[in-house]
């Protein structure tokens, strides 16, 4: 950029392009975290022995590092309440590619508790639910990648915050419908594969493209928004999830760090539109059914479809509001508004492989796409990821979990019509943005049944779908070899 002109400088960081840019970095991806288990507690057999080191009694099959907490999870669960602390652990970094390369070490805390009114006080089908998340250390994919579909699925802003807050009841015989209430992060129901879940990019939790168009990434990890989820079973084999939330996990997504407008999660916005999601959802074999005498096992599937509406105003990634590009000189630089915003998606699960000598043993493939036509006013128009998870790999190792994965995304044309524009008016030829691809290996390693270890890999291609390097906006960002290692403790 050294050779370029005074006016020509001028140009480029006046230009829509730079917008659009601040576009990426202030509505980052979000994912759900790993998957939190509530260690199971039986109230006439604690978990470890008393005393004060009683939990290292155990340690070496007990599910939670600490075991019964020196009686806290018993007394606890003789009112009802159950309880889960797990620390997840990372150090990410990139030795090739990205803005400059480096380490970067990032930690999510989670509590989770649980009340089950049955045990609680006598009414059967109700669950209250907390959970509340301390975040720690730095992001290496806002310092170092520029990535869209950014490295982990636990980078976020460094905060100690309330995530979920709801009640949920069922009724009707066998819990064929419940209700949920309160705050609720929509990545723990929608959209998953449970098979992707073993990853560490921020991707095959929450998708990329809601990450990217939704008002301050959608309500997922770690934001949260107030609403009701309603799910029923009318058959065995289908269950039809929708929900109405609100539309906007912020008060005012007037551009800033939505995550720092609410930053310990407890000022419950409402009244920012509405976001309507649905879903169906398919299982083989269907919940209840019985394989006969000398009748082989079916192999397990489960297909989901869905579509989300929101119904807040958004802004054109092109054009202002007088009809000029924003990318020129002239524009006043306020986009065109256009009203709500909605996508549709697809996923699939399926159980390709077992070993029928060893049972644990599994090879399982799962795939997401998902898409909207409506490129005026988002920045991804699709998005798919796609892969196979190996449980049990190595017969001796039945807790162990192998899996190769992968992401692609696309930026709507008005985006790359947008970075047309900038070259015109600008006379700097810089890269056009189209789409970002990654790969990611896995190996979940059980050292005990209360810490996993996970080393991981990831390649990305074409980092942030083409954007230039911030000293030189005429050479892309290279490719990224991203290598880290993440932990999980139970406690």
């Amino acid at each position: 950029m050294k050779n370029l002109s005074l006016l020509q400088k001028k140009l480029f960081w006046q230009s829509g392009f730079v917008l659009s840019l601040a576009l990426i970095s202030l509505h980052p991806s979000y994912a759900a975290p790993p998957p939190i288990s509530i260690p199971a507690t039986d109230e006439n057999q604690p978990l470890t022995s008393p005393g004060l080191f009683g939990f290292l009694d155990e340690i070496n099959r007990s599910q939670a590092l600490l075991g019964d907490m020196w009686g806290l999870r018993t007394d606890l669960s003789r009112v009802g309440i159950s309880l889960a602390i797990q620390e997840t652990s990372e150090d990410l970094g990139n030795p090739s590619g990205g803005t400059k390369q480096g380490v970067e070490y990032d930690g999510l805390t989670e509590v989770l508790a649980q009340l089950d009114t049955r045990r609680a006080f006598g009414h059967y089908g109700g669950l209250f639910n907390v959970s509340l998340l301390n975040i720690h250390g730095d992001n290496l994919s806002a310092n170092n990648l520029q990535t869209l579909q950014t490295a982990s699925g636990i980078e976020a802003d460094r905060a100690t915050r309330l995530w979920e807050l709801w009640y949920d009841q069922k009724f009707l015989d066998e819990d064929r419908l419940d209700v949920k209430v309160g705050q609720q992060s929509l990545d723990q129901e929608y959209m998953v594969s449970t098979n992707a879940l073993l990853f560490v990019n921020t991707m095959f939790g929450w998708p990329m493209l809601p990450s990217a168009d939704l008002p301050g990434g959608g309500p997922a990890y770690p934001l949260s928004s107030l609403g009701v989820r309603f799910s029923a079973r009318p058959i065995n084999g289908v269950q039809w999830v929708a929900g109405v939330y609100n539309g906007d996990p912020v008060k005012d997504d007037n551009g800033t760090d939505s995550q720092a407008q609410n930053n310990h999660g407890t000022s419950f916005p409402w009244g920012g539109g509405q976001l309507y999601i649905t879903e169906l959802q398919f299982s083989q074999p269907a919940l209840g059914s019985i394989v006969e005498p000398g009748q082989s096992q079916t192999v397990g599937w489960t297909a989901r479809i869905g579509a989300w509406y929101d119904s807040k105003n958004f802004s054109d990634v092109r054009i202002d509001q007088n009809g000029l590009s924003l990318a020129n000189p002239a524009s006043d630089g306020v986009p065109q508004q256009h009203s709500g915003d909605y996508a549709v998606y697809a996923v699939g699960d399926a159980l390709v492989w077992s070993d029928e000598n060893y049972p644990d043993r599994t090879v399982a493939v799962f795939a997401r796409v998902m898409g909207t036509p409506l490129q005026d006013r988002n920045l991804i128009d699709f998005s798919m990821n796609a892969g196979f998870v190996f449980h049990s790999p190595l017969r001796n190792r039945p807790a162990d979990t192998f899996g190769v994965g992968m992401g692609y995304t696309r930026v709507s044309n008005q985006v790359s019509e947008l970075d047309q524009d900038t070259v015109i008016f600008s006379g700097i030829q810089t890269p056009i943005r189209d789409s970002e691809t990654y790969v990611e290996l896995t190996y979940e390693y059980q050292w005990y049944p209360w810490i996993q270890i996970q080393p991981d890999i990831q390649y990305v291609f074409n980092p942030g779908a083409g954007i230039p390097l911030p000293d030189d906006p005429t050479t892309r960002i290279q490719n990224e070899l991203v290598l880290g290692v993440r932990s999980i403790i139970s406690f």
